[in-house]
């Protein structure tokens, strides 16, 4: 059976990676352009791409998949099955209709939750309890196809981005094997979406990187970990850009102790080698690790000995 694989970032090597470990024929992989990426904006090929030729695979990277000769380039492999995994492009049906087996799709949500280009990100910061991984046919429409098999994977407390991300890209490749098997022998009945349970993952914006401290301090928490390590949370602090990279929800004891009457969102409740206590809409929050604009990211004892020296009690961020 020969396979088209279409991806682009980390998270999607481990599927392809997976299928070559399992000896299926990756006839092509398709993946998008090299960007210009860092200070020196130097021109960088995606991770599918790295891996592809690792194993000496042929590389398609067309600027739009819908253009009518990257349709015929695609075709031209003759797929028997099409496997995409945050390839990151509207893929036509031209395409998708094309192999034998269709076109299917790995998703790192428990759809229809969190359709869109940032599931993993808007799961935690929007305080989910749990995930997964969803594999389904494509279609034109946006993560809207039937689904094949789907897998459930807990959000625990301490979870960044970062951290779910690895989980969810090995959960997706273990699972896409287990899926094509039954998929081929047509063993497996593809369930309809409810679209009224349907929500959406946009990819994030500067404004959802932006720290409101008027929200209560888990909302801020899982905002910081949510965009942890990219694209980090910021605040604010002297007219600057402050990175907030980690932090802890402050303990009910420890709040009892400070002083918070007549404290406003924002305002440094206690300043130490340990963490930097803020006030938010509802309870505190403790920064852990930070980055000051223009500076490498730090932890806090270092942050309070150098450059925030002048961060003080009643100081206040976000102004």
């Amino acid at each position: 059976m020969r396979i088209v694989f279409m991806g682009t970032p980390d998270f999607s090597v481990p599927c392809l990676e997976k299928l070559i470990e399992e000896n299926y024929d990756v006839a092509g992989v398709v993946t998008q352009p090299d960007r210009p990426k860092g200070r020196k904006r130097e021109m960088t090929p995606p991770p599918v791409k790295i891996a592809a030729q690792k194993h000496g695979i042929e590389v398609f990277q067309p600027e739009k998949i819908k253009d009518a000769d990257a349709v015929s380039r695609v075709l031209a492999w003759q797929p028997d099955l099409i496997v995409t995994a945050a390839y990151g492009q509207v893929i036509p049906s031209a395409i998708l209709d094309a192999p034998r087996y269709g076109c299917i799709n790995v998703h790192a949500s428990l759809l229809p939750k969190y359709r869109g280009g940032a599931p993993i990100h808007r799961a935690i910061i929007e305080g989910e309890a749990e995930t997964g991984i969803t594999i389904m046919y494509m279609v034109e429409k946006l993560d809207a196809g039937d689904i094949l098999t789907q897998e459930k994977v807990r959000i625990e407390e301490t979870d960044t981005v970062g951290t779910l991300h690895d989980k969810l890209s090995r959960v997706g490749a273990d699972l896409l094997i287990r899926t094509i098997p039954p998929l081929v022998r047509g063993e497996l009945t593809p369930i309809p979406q409810n679209e009224e349970e349907s929500t959406f993952a946009p990819n994030i914006r500067r404004e959802d990187e932006k720290i409101n401290w008027n929200r209560s301090a888990t909302e801020i928490y899982n905002q910081i970990r949510g965009l942890n390590p990219w694209p980090v949370a910021f605040t604010s602090w002297q007219g600057k850009v402050l990175k907030i990279w980690e932090a802890e929800l402050t303990p009910s004891d420890v709040l009892a102790n400070l002083s918070v009457s007549g404290s406003k969102p924002g305002e440094i409740l206690s300043v130490s080698e340990e963490g930097i206590i803020v006030k938010t809409g509802e309870g505190a929050i403790t920064l852990k690790e930070l980055q000051p604009e223009g500076k490498r990211r730090m932890t806090v004892s270092d942050f309070v000995r150098g450059s925030g020296a002048q961060l003080t009690e009643n100081s206040k961020l976000g102004e």
